[in-house]
């Protein structure tokens, strides 16, 4: 049981059941995928996470990354991992076989990614990166950038970042300072500082791929001025080999609270004037492409987070069911029982269950989003499903970070004393969680992202298809009547929520602009909460609907965990998010009335 990431059985639950997954190998796309097969993958990915990734998780915290006279070098337990991780090729298992990809479903990677990052997210932060980079590439780039780099990438022989930060800008990307100067040959030569580069600088693989941003001289100011350039840590000569080193220099790690087995650093680009890359893209486009990435990476970050979210849940559900503590509140002279039996563990518990459920759902749903994207030959469809993972990136980045952060807390509470200790690996879940809400763009502005462009995108039309999508499932489960006494409580924060929204909008196009754009952060947990209670009913609905079909003995109590699940969460936690869109509507104004001094500390 220890040795357990992830629920396997509400893994094939979420895939099967709810989102029939298997159903895509009707399409020519995904033919080789049924339902055998995608459990094959999983089951393989599952050995590699537990056999192989989850053994140096612990060694690979405490060693950490070391930096040395501008080297720097990972854990020594993640390079045999990384081989057999290349050799699996799983770093591009979802990607089209023409570029070496394995042609899966999204959905499915998605599904094993759950496994590989509960087991070692700090290892696979350096893949993860790899790939965004890659499909910078393959979308951006020039036939011979594609030629010179693109394979390399996704094979794992080379790796790939993302090179945004700065010093003196943060998040304010615009405000940049890196400069690009165009060589007489069409290449660039690149100087300026980036910091907090995950995998910046490792001696993982031969070779670093860099989509770096920067400014061509004489380019406007601010975000419409910046290009996207690739530089590689060595250049690659004409016939593919490893030419001279290009003049990146690491300066610097950072010590961080955790993913301690992954570099952060600070590159410095030509300061030897030698670094040179090449333009990936339109001059002066660098922000569009760069976003490609960027929403790759904040729906990998979201994932991230579940990952963590659910290996912390299995650990304290399996630490409960065995720590023996105190007797049980009926039977006071019984002695001990193990505390998975006492009522406030329990409530702790299905909290994080319930966001554990729904968060998989709502990862699960985004893949299968991607693969009809891939599978639909319908241009209105595709023009409605990629609006929809418009809409669900800033909730997947920014609510199941936050959530996922509540979901590790919960799991050293269960833990007691020992799970604020490094015996047991909850306190790792949470150090390692912490940053997820904070890099790829900021909680806060996921918010923003949320509040001003995606409600307001098409004149508010998908958003409005996407609330269309949730009132469906509340109809379908009014004739249910195992589920329709949950409909009333989600029905009502629909409605309520609708009404937020217009009230914020309204005020938006007002003089109170600062007052509803301090709403936005609420505004997101309000969403992911409404969103939660959707999948959670969806989720009970399959449930209902296959335990009156005579399911297995061994299933009964797990669809009967479902809708006890959705009870809860949209019984007790619906009630609160109703509170939450009270507040919001009365749009206080001692946010932003508050003077500077008035915050203290003067």
């Amino acid at each position: 049981m220890a040795q357990q990431l992830a629920d396997l059985r509400d893994m094939e639950f979420a895939l099967f059941e709810q989102f029939k997954i298997d159903e895509l190998a009707n399409h020519e796309l995904f033919a080789d995928f049924n339902k055998k097969t995608i459990k094959m993958i999983i089951s393989e990915a599952r050995q590699l996470a537990i056999k192989e990734l989850l053994p140096t998780n612990k060694p690979g915290d405490e060693e950490g990354c070391t930096f040395e006279s501008g080297v720097v070098k990972v854990p020594e337990c993640f390079h045999r991992i990384y081989e057999l991780y290349c050799e699996g090729e799983w770093l591009a298992m979802a990607d089209d076989p023409e570029v070496g990809g394995g042609g899966m479903p999204h959905t499915v990677y998605l599904a094993a990614n759950e496994l590989f990052q509960a087991a070692n997210l700090s290892f696979v932060l350096y893949s993860g990166l790899t790939h965004g980079a890659a499909k910078l590439v393959e979308t951006f780039g020039t036939e011979e950038q594609k030629k010179t780099y693109l394979k390399n990438m996704l094979s794992g022989k080379w790796a790939g970042t993302m090179l945004l930060t700065e010093p003196e800008a943060g998040s304010d990307v615009g405000a940049l300072t890196t400069v690009a100067k165009k060589n007489d040959d069409g290449t660039y030569s690149i100087s300026g500082n980036k910091i907090f580069i995950s995998g910046g600088e490792h001696n993982m693989t031969e070779n670093i791929i860099h989509p770096v941003l920067a400014r061509i001289e004489g380019a406007p100011e601010g975000t419409k001025g910046i290009s996207l350039f690739l530089v590689p840590k060595y250049r690659v000569n004409e016939d593919g080999s490893l030419g001279e080193f290009n003049d990146v220099v690491c300066t610097g790690i950072e010590e961080k609270m955790g993913l301690h087995g992954n570099v952060t650093a600070s590159l410095t680009l030509g300061a030897k004037g030698n670094c040179v890359g090449t333009l990936l893209g339109a001059e002066n486009k660098g922000m569009s492409a760069m976003f490609v990435m960027m929403n790759e990476e904040r729906q990998l970050v979201g994932q991230q987070g579940f990952s963590l979210a659910t290996a912390a849940y299995i650990s304290a559900l399996n630490y409960a069911r065995e720590r023996i503590q105190s007797a049980y509140i009926l039977k006071p002279k019984d002695g001990g029982v193990p505390i998975i039996q006492h009522p406030d563990v329990r409530r702790q518990l299905i909290i994080m269950k319930s966001y554990v459920d729904a968060l998989r759902s709502l990862i699960y749903f985004s893949g299968t989003v991607f693969d009809r994207i891939k599978t639909s030959d319908d241009d209105q469809e595709k023009y409605h499903l990629e609006r929809t993972l418009e809409i669900l990136t800033p909730i997947i980045k920014g609510y199941i970070t936050d959530k996922t952060l509540e979901v590790c807390s919960h799991a050293v509470q269960i833990y007691g004393g020992y799970g604020y200790t490094k015996e047991y690996p909850v306190e790792q879940y949470m150090r390692d969680s912490r940053i997820l809400m904070i890099y790829e763009g900021t909680n806060g502005i996921q918010a923003l992202d949320l509040f001003m462009r995606k409600l307001r995108m098409d004149e508010g039309k998908p958003f409005m298809d996407f609330l269309g999508r949730i009132q469906k499932t509340i109809d379908e489960s009014k004739g249910n009547p195992v589920v329709q006494n949950l409909v009333p409580n989600l029905q009502d924060t629909l409605n309520q929520y609708q009404e937020v929204i217009a009230t914020l909008a309204k005020a938006a196009s007002s003089d109170k602009v600062l007052e509803a754009v301090s709403q936005a952060t609420p505004l997101l947990e309000i969403t992911g909460d409404l969103v939660s209670a959707w999948m959670l009913l969806w989720r009970a609905n399959v449930a209902a609907k296959a335990l009156e079909e005579n399911p297995k003995k061994k299933d009964i109590e797990f669809y009967n965990g479902q809708i006890k699940t959705a009870e809860f969460f949209i019984s007790s936690v619906l009630p609160v998010t109703m509170g939450k869109m009270n507040s919001v509507i009365a749009m206080n104004p001692a946010i932003v009335e508050i003077s500077e001094a008035g915050f203290g500390g003067l």
